[in-house]
């Protein structure tokens, strides 16, 4: 498996919170599926959803690393700590 280096983010893309990005990116495969698109418009809509997509990606990304996890301490109080998915137990 090979990992593609990061391409630089369009600014107006990074700027969108994740619901944005994915409700953008939603529309754009949407299109993309009807069919209809020039070449040129099939390419650019592409290349959009692709960026959307890292952009996507990136954010879930950051999101798990703030993930919390309950843990029982000593007396039965509880405290939280960050975690990654990786790192949590199935409950």
């Amino acid at each position: 498996m090979t990992t593609e280096p990061a391409a630089p983010t369009d600014p107006a893309i990074a700027a969108l919170t994740f619901d944005e990005a994915f409700a953008e990116l939603r529309t754009a495969v949407a299109e993309l599926e009807a069919g209809g698109l020039s070449l040129e418009d099939t390419i650019a809509r592409t290349e959009r959803a692709v960026a959307l997509q890292r952009h996507c990606e990136r954010l879930l990304g950051e999101a798990e690393l703030r993930v919390k996890q309950l843990i029982s301490r000593p007396g039965g109080g509880l405290e939280t700590r960050d975690i990654s998915a990786e790192d949590a137990t199935d409950a």
